[in-house]
């Protein structure tokens, strides 16, 4: 995955991601969403065949702040939903 700025303000940002699922993002969005600073956050996939997405987020704080929150937010659930499976369920 690699990742730039397109462009910055104090309370907004769009960034350029490559070589991702897009299903990674809109999860990361649902968390930037849940979060109540949040005005706008939006992800679409600029082409299908440049592996190319584009995320914005407009917030009342820091964006770059509230992305890494809401990342760290998504990671905590993923590992929660594995330890959940993994004690309940039993691979032969």
């Amino acid at each position: 995955m690699h990742a730039q700025v397109v462009s910055s303000a104090p309370k907004e940002i769009n960034l350029s991601i490559k070589d991702t699922d897009v299903g990674i993002l809109y999860i990361i969005q649902h968390e930037l969403l849940k979060t109540s600073g949040i005005d706008f956050a939006g992800v679409i996939v600029k082409h299908p065949l440049t592996n190319e997405c584009w995320m914005r987020i407009n917030s009342n704080s820091k964006p770059i702040k509230e992305i890494k929150n809401a990342t760290e937010t998504a990671i905590k659930t993923a590992d929660d939903l594995k330890k959940l499976f993994n004690s309940t369920i039993k691979v032969k």
